[in-house]
């Protein structure tokens, strides 16, 4: 039988281009992935991050638990995956990066530069984070690690190692866990600073783990993808180790059943509240990674003829089963956790980099032999880390290889610039007040500015190129038309989708928070500051290129809207023609 989603239309042979010979976007000398796997294990690496183990299985919880999958499944199915598909397939055709695909649009090509600077801005704060998880790891390699009681110097009276809720009605809540205040006061020593307009000191630990991070990207990527394949091996493979590994031991805790039970608990009554879609709609954006040009910067080293349909089922599909999978891991640890402390499940949930390195590693030093589990944990972070961190700066790499060819030539000094560049900036993120600027990063960095990109690339695509064009590249290369499926979500589906969640993003917004500390009004509009320069590129650059193209406004706008192939149609008597043509066609 046919797979619906596919709707096969093979070409025949003669019809099919030469995976040799791919047109004017072809580099016989572009580099292309060592082995299919190794693609896969990359794409897999990036999308499966750190937030598959502390968010998804808390927004499932909070939400209904099993009934917030219908709402995450749906949108997954008319928007994620042919997002997902879409940029996997516009890479591998155009084979370029986030900057030079919009050869065929050149008025959008803003749209990969404000991509490829939200990829940058990201890896500012996402290197420390995992310097964070190399901290850790350090700290496990201790008989007895140091989050485990209160004797330490960096202790607060308030410091307690019992039960973390008192009293029936759970008013009073004593936050000074051992694990707590390793972590705020130990490794970020944020006690040291009033907040993001006293950042305060360096601390030197977390230098010195940021530059070992960066020194590992590098000579991860300044080779290429030949080599960023083979690290994949390791690093996307071994979590999945890890994490069986700890469900198999979190089962056998105490309480472990009650808090996977927890997690499975299903209330369709959620539903009825909003906030569950949109908490499924952003978790879809996020948890894929599209948006970031990691996927088009991917699919563009793949042999041309590569079947890129199932590529996107079958990644797509790992990561969402990774982050069900997590869940029960993530759960399991909070049914113990509950249970040692005589509370609820719901006292003791929580997301963020809390659950990670809190509420983890307090649970992991219960068990007998705490510093191997812990060891375990941390290495496995770190691989999530890395892997997702290559995937982001290599989209940066790609773009400005394509866009500056004498960058290909010199990229082991690209990649240097790029991550030294990522120091400089990250050196604000291991300061006392670092939490600080990593949360305003994270919420400006990673949010409506990459939303916004990804509904101009999808609108682009489907309305200005057309969904048929590209329809048409995909069948040339490959001899397999995308189905009415694919057409129908990249066209009205996907832009949907993408806009409401750009409008709730915008119009639900809270002024920024950490814990109890409140940014001041400064920090939200440098926030937002950030975002829109970003978001600026798009516009910006859209009036430099009809500024600096010669020929009539009508020229100039035939030309921004048309491939770069077909420029020569723009020529005097056919340029009415033409443009009639065009804009029938929108």
């Amino acid at each position: 039988m046919s797979d619906p989603l596919m709707e096969m239309d093979p070409l025949p042979a003669s019809e099919l281009i030469d995976p040799k010979n791919v047109g004017q976007h072809s580099e016989p000398d572009r580099e292309t992935w060592g082995r299919k796997v190794d693609f896969l294990l990359s794409v897999i690496g990036f999308s499966v991050d750190l937030a598959n183990v502390w968010r998804f299985p808390y927004l499932c919880y909070r939400n209904g638990g099993g009934a917030f999958l219908i709402p995450y499944l749906l949108f997954l199915i008319v928007a994620g995956i042919p997002l997902f598909y879409l940029e996997l397939a516009l890479g591998q055709c155009q084979r370029g990066g986030a900057t030079t695909i919009w050869k065929i649009c050149p008025i959008f090509k803003g749209v990969g530069y404000t991509v490829s600077l939200l990829s940058l801005c990201v890896g500012f704060y996402y290197h420390v984070i995992i310097a964070w998880a190399l901290r850790y790891l350090v700290a496990s390699a201790q008989a007895v690690p140091p989050w485990v009681n209160c004797n330490n110097t960096w202790n607060s009276p308030n410091c307690s190692t019992g039960p973390t809720l008192l009293g029936l009605d759970h008013s009073i809540v004593v936050k000074a866990t051992p694990a707590g205040e390793y972590f705020e006061r130990e490794v970020l020593k944020v006690q040291e600073s009033a907040g993001i307009g006293a950042l305060g000191q360096l601390s030197w630990e977390l230098v010195l783990c940021l530059s070992a991070v960066l020194c590992m990207l590098f000579f991860c990527l300044w080779k290429g993808v030949r080599t960023s394949g083979k690290v994949v091996w390791f690093t996307a493979t071994l979590p999945y180790l890890v994490l069986g590994v700890l469900l198999v031991r979190a089962l056998m805790l105490p309480g472990a059943l009650r808090g996977v039970q927890a997690f499975l608990t299903v209330d369709f009554s959620q539903l009825q509240n909003p906030s569950v879609w949109i908490d499924a709609a952003i978790q879809i954006c996020y948890s894929l990674g599209v948006g970031f040009g990691v996927l088009v910067a991917f699919g563009s080293y793949n042999k041309p003829n590569n079947n890129c349909v199932r590529d996107t089922m079958v990644t797509s599909s790992i990561n969402c089963v990774t982050s069900f999978f997590c869940g029960f891991v993530t759960f399991s640890i909070l049914g113990y956790m509950a249970q040692q402390q005589g509370v609820s499940i719901h006292d003791v949930a929580t997301d963020g980099i809390g659950l990670v390195f809190v509420l983890y590693p307090e649970a992991l030093a219960t068990l007998y032999g705490a510093w191997a589990w812990s060891l375990l944990f941390f290495v496995m972070l770190l691989a999530l880390g890395l892997d997702s961190a290559m995937g982001g700066l290599e989209s940066v790499l790609t773009a400005l290889s394509d866009d500056v060819p004498m960058f290909r030539r010199h990229r082991k000094l690209v990649t240097l610039g790029c991550l030294f560049l990522s120091l400089l900036v990250a050196l604000f993120c291991v300061t006392r007040g670092g939490i600080y600027v990593v949360t305003l990063l994270d919420t400006f960095g990673a949010g409506t500015a990459i939303l916004f990109g990804v509904f101009v690339e999808c609108v682009a695509i489907s309305w200005v190129y057309g969904v048929d064009r590209f329809s048409d590249d995909i069948m040339r290369l490959t001899g397999v038309r995308p189905g009415l499926y694919w057409r129908i979500c990249w066209k009205f589906a996907s832009p949907c989708f993408l806009l409401f969640v750009l409008v709730i993003s915008i119009v639900k917004f809270s002024p920024l928070k950490h814990n109890d500390y409140v940014y001041p009004t400064w920090a939200n509009a440098l926030g937002w500051t950030l975002a829109a320069s970003t978001m600026a590129m798009v516009p910006g650059y859209a009036f430099y290129y009809l500024a600096t193209t010669s020929g009539s406004l009508k020229q100039r706008l035939a030309y921004a809207l048309t491939p770069e192939s077909e420029h020569h149609l723009v020529e005097k008597d056919q340029v009415r023609q033409f443009t009639k043509k065009h804009w029938l066609a929108l």
